[in-house]
């Protein structure tokens, strides 16, 4: 479950500023950075050796995918270790490089994030593993995001692709129809807090997260991504239409100013004063657990378009799992991370309550034909899937995006509290964001 951490990740761009520096002078086996290539046969002569894999990742799932795989392969001990979510464990991981000490074989790294361990080399290519085999097995969107100048630095886990989870008992309290349109989106909102002004149609104080998503589905490419060469640009005519639908939803106060995963938040979507979250294909666990009092009350119904007659989604969310160039058991760690993301491991995540990055598996019938007690008994991964194969897959992240996702609040969050415009707001977050890449050492345009 993503929730996106807002905190400053103090450091990251110092080490990636003396990563790329090393970079530059190419890699060594002193350092991990340059794997030669291995052979099946080396993986299984290495299972059957066996060994200990340290695994870190946050996913509850993972950990009955480790006990499968030590089923499996008797002589390999899996300890997975939680070392904090999100930006808590990418500063511990950093940490971990720059001293060359504690290292993971295996870390859980979302796809926002994986770019600026690719290019510091803090990560292995995993092509030398075989890797490019997997080409197709993936949904568009997690697998263009884990591959970074040719090489691949992560296998897709799991995947966020974006639906609209709407509150049908509202809905039809009010005779709202559900919109197909975001121009549709705006008047749904506007007619229910009309007839309740305690009522919004989505909660919304500024998330990094959900922007890029929307920025994503709305046909905005702000970034461009070239080794160190990164140009940062929101004026384009997505990152317009955005801007001009979201700025109405702000200034009509049409969005609650409720805290994403707080008490206020679950209350309200608990209590219907929150109608509806455009968000991740991840979050009916959420519902299930957080909401349990608004069973059968609640829908999924496909993402709102910006041109009307199109079908285009985004992802929201989503994690891989790397493996750190300093690992110590990369044969086994490769062995487990493809058991985990592309073998028998994915089943026993999606029975687990993940969402899946395979296309086998989101095409299934199985998977399309499951009934969510939750929502009235709807088949909401038809929905899921549909939406996953209309992500387009050029989006890009900056390499230093953990980085500039910590100061949102500080530029574009103000549109939410200070009556700064949202597309101030957007130039003062590509202004900062190019200053800090300038001063890591990329060479940005904006």
């Amino acid at each position: 479950m993503p929730k996106h951490s807002r905190r400053l990740l103090r450091g990251i761009g110092l080490v990636a500023a003396l990563a790329l520096g090393a970079t530059a002078c190419g890699g060594s086996d002193d350092d991990g950075s340059s794997d030669k290539k291995v052979g099946s046969a080396d993986i299984s002569a290495a299972l059957k050796k066996g060994g200990t894999v340290t695994v870190w990742a946050w996913d509850p799932t993972v950990k009955t995918v480790a006990a499968q795989f030590e089923k499996k392969y008797p002589n390999v001990t899996v300890k997975v270790v939680n070392a904090g979510t999100g930006n808590d464990q990418y500063k511990a991981l950093t940490n971990a490089i720059s001293a060359k000490k504690g290292v993971p074989d295996v870390a859980q790294i979302e796809y926002y994030a994986i770019g600026q361990y690719a290019l510091t080399k803090g990560v292995t290519d995993l092509k030398a593993y075989g890797a490019g085999k997997l080409d197709g097995t993936y949904s568009p969107g997690p697998w263009n995001s884990v591959q970074s100048g040719g090489g691949i630095y992560g296998l897709p886990m799991d995947s966020g692709p974006m639906a609209l989870f709407y509150n049908k008992k509202v809905f039809d309290k009010y005779k709202i129809a559900v919109p197909t349109t975001w121009e549709e989106y705006v008047e749904a909102g506007r007619t229910l807090h009309k007839a309740n002004p305690k009522a919004y149609i989505t909660s919304d104080v500024g998330d990094a997260g959900l922007t890029t998503s929307l920025l994503w589905q709305a046909g905005s490419r702000p970034y461009k991504v070239d080794g160190t060469k990164v140009g940062i640009d929101f004026s384009d005519a997505g990152a317009k239409k955005y801007t001009d639908t979201w700025q109405q939803l702000i200034d009509e106060k049409l969005v609650a100013p409720v805290t994403g995963w707080t008490d206020d938040w679950y209350k309200g979507l608990g209590d219907g004063t929150i109608a509806t979250l455009p968000t991740g294909a991840w979050m009916p666990g959420n519902f299930t657990t957080g909401v349990k009092n608004a069973s059968g009350d609640w829908r999924v119904a496909p993402m709102p378009q910006w041109t009307k007659g199109e079908n285009k989604s985004a992802e929201n969310g989503g994690s891989s799992l790397a493996m750190p160039s300093l690992a110590k058991n990369k044969e086994l760690a490769y062995a487990f991370t493809e058991f985990t993301a592309a073998g028998a491991g994915v089943q026993t995540r999606i029975d687990g309550g993940a969402f899946p990055a395979t296309t086998k598996d989101l095409n299934s019938r199985k998977f399309q034909d499951t009934e969510f007690p939750y929502f009235g008994g709807q088949k909401a991964n038809k929905i899921f899937a549909d939406s996953a194969k209309a992500v387009p897959s050029d989006w890009k992240y900056l390499p230093y995006q953990v980085y500039a996702n910590s100061i949102f609040n500080d530029t574009v969050g103000k549109a939410y509290i200070s009556g700064t415009k949202l597309t101030a707001g957007l130039t003062s977050w590509q202004d900062a964001s190019v200053k800090y890449g300038n001063e890591q050492g990329f060479t940005v345009e904006k």
